[in-house]
């Protein structure tokens, strides 16, 4: 007779291990209708099937013919596994009529019997137990104030004695859900309880750095000082200095590495504490992450601590770092993932409306049965469009609500207790913390929540096999699947569904059985990780860029040549970002110029600069600012590659052709968004009012990413007046537009450049987000167009000392005098400031004596002035940036 196996699952009374058979016939059943076939005589047969009321009778004819049996509580697959080959069909929940099953051999049948014996053998009665620990049993007791728990489970039992039992650099691979949190946390407990030194501990994205800040916030009441350090958050240096522990992103420790403020402050630090090391392994952030573990791996002042949870070559990654490696396989819950196929078709938007039936469905069942489903969506207008579906099927009023009518989707799914959760979706943390106290029990979001953002549900249900406009990586999606199941929510039992076509079933199997496994990906972004090095002294010669090159995990992993690193060097020097010269010895010395250490400093890539400043040189020269701001947005939109990559859906790049393109011509292309998005800040300033949530027919979430990137790019334009690397023109129209698309909410108009650069520099980088566009608003309200004004008083919200703010007042370039007198032009500019005068393409730097000079001159010599501190005035056209335009 059918029995419990221990997890709310039946098998059949003669499920016994038995020797292998030749020949097997393995069956997973899904669909209620589907008839049982007739068995191969001798044939080792085992059926998985639904554990539903609906398949009771088939139950009780595989128990009487002897058939091998087991249930699982929400399976979809309809799939026949035999010695030879494997069919598949398309799950029944998306399909209308009955299609030809979709048929495997050779590696991919093989494959396909290694997943159903994962599935087969995750279903057994007998269940792993393992004990908790009481934590002081091995965390000294002064410590236990600071653990979130006050025992251990099986996986921070076996991590933590290495932890706190050696000085060697460690790697942690134990499965979601398992802990690692509380592991890292002893890490840093003994850097800085033990040690009384800092520790650094690193997550992938933004959105991870609040949730681990809100974790730590038990250690600042016990005492300790925790700064968290991402984008969105100015730094405090003086904080950053005094603080215990440091909770940042990758990309912006390293940006604090190039940063000479901090310098001494990070060799105080004892313990790098890496989350989800894998991400070693994503085009994006790999490299980053590379070249600061390369870096830091023979620092024997500091210890690595790598946490993850999907890493198949942990071996490998832990012998590059000289670690030690604690695997760990005891998981708190079980993970069943399935691959519910759909029809492949040319239409895409047929495959898309697919994909959301399914996803639907598989939301439904699961709530219906009493659990709760987190489904995952490539975009965020995907997001938008599978929660209304949902909330339709939930029997809420959709009728008419579109999309992008974001008011009008949130009134629908709150009322249908669905969530959506995504970067830029005003109500995200209303959504964490609804789908938390289980008030929602579906939260359809972007892959934000996977990378580590604590949001457990019984069922994860992946609908698309791409993020944005790339495919997504094994490792996101094994991330994705941690969430299901994990303990502490009452869900001891987890289901993941990534929904799949014909073709891609085979791939995904293959790569979800092998696992995710972490390729170097550093050389695609060499020239930038040498520059870094090189800006911050750790290589004064080719041969120390060599040896830094071995110690990388590329070269780790065979790619061993010079040749990407020498190329590497020569397009650095042959770019003015590194200058190199021959030494009496033979060495060849590097050494950062100017221009390599601005680029360094604000993370542009090296490449990207280059083809920057190339088309910048060779575009036609502007004669007014419409035709200046024109060629630069066109430039950055079509060459940096974030923002030439920004997606949009179909409708919304109507939308955007119709505003690039009025009379009907030309189709979207690359960057064509942005090139809207910063069209439109520059045009029209007064639609970026404060709550405006549509632009030009475009939803301001849509414009959000690019209107993000793009300040970064145009300020490194910027800075390179004062460096004579770049046409003044440039220069000061992109010194201008950058931070007119920074503060877009003050609405400032051209020429608002240098009053919101005097406003940043009153402001203070710590105090800039609340105060720019307060002392903005005091500015305006005076009537002030520019930073001109006679010395008086320190303004009341200005956060600098008066000897400060005096000095930043002698740093204008207000005091710029430029004097043209026949075939002559005198320039007077405050100290260490550089003169630029131009005729056409041609530019030079004029020497100052004593902060005056001058240079020979025709009708069409134009002059610029650049403070250090990044002032700027200018002649001719561009003098029209001097202060703001009258409206």
């Amino acid at each position: 007779m059918p029995g419990d196996n221990g997890s709310g699952d039946e098998r059949s009374s003669g499920d016994t291990c038995s020797s292998p058979s030749p020949e097997h016939y393995w069956l997973k059943i899904a669909d209620p209708r589907a008839e049982l076939p007739v068995f191969p005589a001798g044939a080792d047969a085992r059926v998985l099937l639904p554990a539903s009321g609906e398949f009771h009778d088939l139950r009780a004819k595989l128990t009487a013919n002897g058939v091998d049996w087991r249930t699982v509580r929400y399976l979809v697959d309809d799939e026949i596994v035999t010695h030879r080959a494997s069919q598949v069909s398309e799950c029944y929940l998306a399909r209308s009529a009955r299609r030809q099953p979709f048929r495997t051999t050779g590696v991919e049948a093989a494959i396909a019997r290694d997943a159903f014996e994962v599935l087969w053998d995750s279903h057994t009665s007998t269940a792993e137990t393992a004990s908790s620990i009481p934590a002081e049993e091995l965390v000294p007791r002064d410590w236990l104030r600071f653990l979130p728990y006050p025992s251990l489970n099986p996986a921070q039992a076996e991590a933590v004695p290495p932890i706190l039992g050696e000085s060697t650099h460690v790697v942690v691979v134990a499965p979601t859900g398992a802990g690692k949190t509380t592991v890292g946390m002893v890490a840093a407990l003994r850097a800085v309880l033990g040690e009384g030194r800092k520790a650094a501990w690193l997550v992938p994205q933004r959105s991870l750095t609040d949730e681990l800040d809100r974790e730590l916030d038990q250690w600042r009441r016990e005492g300790l000082r925790v700064e968290r350090l991402s984008g969105e958050y100015s730094v405090d240096v003086e904080r950053v200095r005094e603080a215990d522990v440091w909770v940042a992103t990758t990309e912006k420790f390293e940006a604090m590495c190039r940063a000479s403020s901090l310098r001494e402050a990070l060799a105080e630090v004892a313990c790098l504490i890496v989350d989800e090391i894998h991400l070693l392994g994503d085009p994006e952030r790999g490299p980053v992450l590379e070249a600061l573990l390369a870096r830091m791996r023979g620092n024997d002042q500091v210890r690595i601590v790598g946490l993850s949870a999907t890493v198949a070559n942990a071996d490998e990654i832990a012998a590059w770092l000289g670690a030690r490696l604690v695997r760990v396989a005891w998981r708190p819950s079980t993970l069943t993932w399935q691959l519910p196929v759909i029809a492949t078709h040319r239409d895409w938007s047929l495959v898309e409306s697919a994909r959301i039936r399914v996803a639907n469905a598989l939301t439904g069942m699961v709530t219906q049965d009493g659990g709760s489903a987190l489904v995952f969506c490539g975009s965020k207008r995907g997001v938008r469009r599978t929660a209304l579906v949902i909330a339709g099927s939930r029997g809420v009023r959709t009728d008419g609500v579109h999309p992008d009518d974001l008011d009008r989707l949130h009134e629908v799914c709150r009322e249908a207790r669905i969530g959506l959760h995504y970067k830029g979706w005003d109500h995200k943390r209303e959504a964490e913390k609804a789908f938390r106290a289980r008030e929602i029990d579906v939260l359809v979001a972007t892959s934000t929540v996977a990378a580590g953002v604590n949001l457990p549900a019984r069922a994860v249900i992946v609908q698309d096999t791409e993020v944005g406009m790339n495919p997504i990586d094994v490792a996101t999606v094994q991330q994705m699947f941690g969430r299901a199941g994990r303990v502490g929510q009452g869900e001891r039992d987890g289901w993941a569904f990534m929904i799949v076509t014909e073709q891609e079933r085979q791939r995904w199997q293959a790569k979800l059985v092998a696992g995710n496994t972490v390729r170097s990906r550093i050389e695609a972004s060499l020239p930038d990780h040498v520059l870094a090095e090189v800006v911050q002294r750790r290589i004064a010669s080719l041969r120390e860029a060599e040896d830094w090159w071995v110690g990388t995990l590329a070269c780790h992993q065979g790619s061993r040549s010079l040749q990407p690193l020498r190329e590497a060097v020569r397009f650095l020097v042959e770019g003015r970002f590194i200058s190199g010269a021959e030494a009496v010895d033979g060495e060849f010395m590097l050494a950062p110029t100017d221009l390599g250490k601005v680029t360094a400093r604000l993370m542009v890539p090296a490449a990207v600069g280059h083809e920057i400043r190339v088309a910048l040189a060779e575009s036609a020269l502007p004669d007014s600012p419409d035709e200046a701001e024109r060629t630069v947005i066109d430039l950055i939109a079509g060459l940096v590659p974030k923002l030439a990559q920004s997606a949009i859906n179909e409708e919304l790049k109507a939308v955007v052709n119709r505003l690039l393109h009025p009379d009907g011509s030309g189709v979207y292309q690359r960057g064509d968004l942005a090139r809207v998005a910063l069209g439109l800040v520059a045009s029209t300033p007064e639609a970026f009012r404060r709550g405006a949530k549509t632009i030009a027919g475009l939803p301001y979430l849509a414009l959000y990413p690019v209107l993000e990137d793009a300040p970064r790019y145009l300020h490194w334009i910027g800075c390179q007046g004062q460096l004579g690397t770049v046409h003044p023109w440039s220069a000061v129209v992109a010194a201008d537009l950058s931070r007119r698309v920074k503060w877009r909410r003050c609405q400032p108009p051209r020429g608002a450049g240098r009053l919101l650069w005097m406003c940043e520099q009153m402001a203070t980088p710590t105090h800039a987000e609340d105060l720019v566009p307060a002392l903005w608003s005091a500015a305006r309200a005076r009537g002030i167009t520019g930073p001109d004004w006679s010395a008086r008083g320190v303004p009341s919200q200005c956060r600098l000392d008066d000897e400060a703010y005096r000095a930043l007042l002698r740093e204008r370039a207000t005091d710029v005098v430029i004097e043209r007198n026949e075939d002559l032009i005198a320039v007077s500019a405050p100290d260490s400031s550089v003169v630029v005068a131009w005729s056409g393409r041609r530019f030079s730097r004029v020497g100052l004596s004593q902060g005056n000079g001058s240079v020979q001159a025709d009708d069409d010599t134009q002059v610029a002035a650049f403070t250090w501190r990044g002032d700027y005035r200018a002649t001719g056209w561009l003098g029209r940036y001097s202060q703001l335009e009258p409206s």
